[in-house]
Formats: C-alpha cells, structure tokens, sequence
C-alpha cells in the first residue's frame, strides 16, 4: 500500500515522523504539526486511526496488537512515532 517504506536500519524517529507527517498529508489534504491532535478538532475520524495501524504496520514493518491499539497511541504523530520505535525495538511484534 505504502511507497515510502523504509527499512529498519533507517527507522529513526526523525524518518519515522517524516513519514507519518506525508502520510497524514496526503490522506487529509493538510499539513499537521508533530504534537497536534489529530481527533480533537475533527481533523481525522476514529476510523481513520484503522487506516493509519494499517499504514504503520505496512510501512514500518510491525504489528500493532493488543494494548498497543489504544488511541491514544494514534493521537498525534509524536504519539505514533513512539509507538513505532518501540514496537521495531521489541522486533516488530506488537509486545505479543
């Protein structure tokens, strides 16, 4: 799905962030900030949090399972960029 996979060598917080930040752009039209809401002011709905587990798990090569599909995880790029980190640094399994 994804053209702007990149691979875990290159997965640092700042290509992860750059990503996720095209992403959201190119989904919404709109740039976003790092550490803005993406749900409170009705940017993005809680269906589209679907499409960006999918994005990230496609992108980043992780799985996004159990506790990890909290919203709040999902709620600003900040958020997700450490969610994506975290879950490379246990391999990519979701802490599963």
């Amino acid at each position: 799905m994804s053209d702007t996979a990149i691979t875990t060598r290159d997965l640092t917080p700042a290509a992860v962030e750059a990503g996720l930040l095209a992403f959201l752009a190119q989904w919404t039209k709109r740039t976003w900030e790092v550490d803005e809401d993406l749900f409170a002011g009705g940017g993005v709905s809680s269906l589209f949090a679907l499409e960006l587990v999918v994005h990230i798990e496609q992108a980043y090569g992780v799985a996004v399972t159990g506790d990890e599909l909290s919203l709040a995880n999902f709620r600003t790029v900040h958020t997700m960029t450490g969610l994506v980190t975290r879950l490379a640094a246990a391999g990519g399994d979701g802490g599963e």
